[in-house]
């Protein structure tokens, strides 16, 4: 049986390969700008809501096409996960810890 944390990589790669490809552009290990704006408004919906600029998405994939391709990897997906994962973190920290001053 599958750990949580194994279980949370296979969701990972899954949710990136449901969205890679979808523009049947034959590129079927990236996420061009369209699947990406569909992943986040699919899968990261509360992250967009919060986000007031328009060009979010524009932003993000900016930001997170390193090498510079106008494709997003997995490997660059991943990091887009893991600043979020640590921004929740510290929201998560700093809620016990507020919760914990109130007892």
């Amino acid at each position: 049986m599958p750990s949580d944390l194994e279980r949370a990589m296979e969701t990972l790669i899954t949710v990136f390969h449901r969205y890679a490809g979808k523009d049947n552009d034959g590129k079927s290990g990236t996420l061009s700008r369209r699947e990406l704006k569909m992943l986040m408004e699919n899968e990261l919906a509360s992250f967009l809501k919060t986000q007031k600029d328009p060009a979010t998405v524009d932003k993000i994939m900016k930001d997170l096409d390193s090498n510079g391709d106008g494709e997003v990897n997995f490997e660059e997906f991943v990091s887009l996960v893991v600043g979020l994962s640590i921004a929740c973190e510290q929201c998560y920290v700093a809620h016990k810890m507020a919760a914990g001053r109130k007892n």
